[in-house]
């Protein structure tokens, strides 16, 4: 199983969306990231952290509010957007960290 440093640090960008499962508009959110991760599926990653379950993690980053989205590509954060975004907004800064 690939690490998050792993993941993040890889060619691809990838979408992380920091939620919270008492969170109402995480669950909002959530059949947005899902679409957006099978239509970037082979072009980029998508992952969802559990905030609760990923405190360090969560701390690391700053995460303050949730949902928050952040992009990472070859292990830098190239955006980052506290509270909710709508889909095409989301896909098209995670399609834009696309190369090749």
């Amino acid at each position: 199983m690939e690490s998050f440093q792993q993941i993040i640090n890889g060619d691809k960008p990838v979408l992380i969306d920091f939620y919270a499962t008492w969170c109402g508009p995480c669950k909002a959110m959530s059949p947005v990231v899902e679409a957006i991760g099978k239509e970037v599926q082979g072009l980029a990653r998508v992952l969802k952290i559990d905030v609760d379950k990923n405190q360090v993690l969560a701390a690391q980053y700053n995460i303050r509010a949730v949902p928050t989205f952040m992009i990472f590509k070859n292990g830098k954060v190239v955006w980052h957007q506290p509270g909710g975004a709508d889909k095409q907004t989301i896909k098209n800064e995670l399609l834009r960290h696309v190369t090749g």
